[in-house]
């Protein structure tokens, strides 16, 4: 059976919550609208997923004039038990290196 190039599974490696992290990782000045657009998913989704990455500790908000900024905790473990012995700061350094 022959798959076309560019055909690509319905499911990701990453989930929405991995992907709203690395992008405040990249930018941590980013709008929440802009971060929902770049995943895919809307932007009261993407709200909803900070208030869990905060609420966890893996990132805080800083109100900078009218707009957001973020921080995160690269030492916070993951939360599923078959990674728990690595920390956020690992798959921030494979996906968003600092620049």
């Amino acid at each position: 059976m022959d798959v076309a190039v560019d055909a690509r599974p319905a499911w990701t490696f990453l989930s929405n919550h991995g992907h709203v992290l690395l992008a405040l990782a990249r930018d941590p000045e980013a709008r929440l609208r802009d971060v929902a657009d770049m995943i895919g998913i809307t932007e009261r989704a993407a709200q909803s997923i900070v208030a869990d990455l905060e609420s966890a500790g893996y990132l805080t908000r800083t109100r900078v004039g009218r707009r957001n900024r973020y921080s995160l905790n690269r030492d916070i473990p993951f939360r599923h038990p078959a990674e728990r012995d690595h920390v956020i700061g690992e798959l921030i350094d494979i996906f968003a290196p600092e620049r």
